[in-house]
């Protein structure tokens, strides 16, 4: 449950709305997710939060689908459902296919898992590892 009413179109400020105008132009589509609509009771939050997701997942040196799955890992790893729900929706729009869901789920247990067992035996790290 919310712990945050998810505000609809009619109750946005001008503030939220201009950015709701914006992640639907920018998105090419007139759905507005939860997490938006959330946001959208602080306008200052919410246009900071779009304009640094916007620049982060937008164009760069890591393709679109690369980005995607790296938010699904970072959002498992962070035991965030909602995220890893709706990244694995956004990579699977940008042609991931079942093979690479598999495969990703695979490294991510496979990183919990070293992950855990380094930690729990406090390994030094190599010299030759550190930059």
């Amino acid at each position: 449950m919310a712990t945050q009413t998810l505000l609809s179109d009619a109750d946005l400020s001008p503030e939220a709305r201009a950015v709701f105008d914006d992640i639907r132009k920018t998105r090419g589509s007139d759905f507005i997710n939860n997490f938006w609509r959330a946001l959208a009771h602080d306008p200052a939050l919410l246009k900071a939060t779009w304009e640094r997701l916007k620049q982060v997942m937008g164009p760069g040196e890591i393709d679109p689908l690369t980005k995607e799955m790296i938010y699904i890992a970072v959002s498992v790893a962070n035991a965030c459902s909602y995220c890893t729900h709706s990244h694995t929706a956004a990579a699977r729009a940008k042609g991931m296919t079942d093979a690479q869901y598999s495969e990703l789920v695979a490294i991510i247990g496979m990183a919990h898992q070293t992950n855990g067992l380094v930690t729990a035996l406090q390994v030094p790290t190599d010299a030759e590892f550190q930059v």
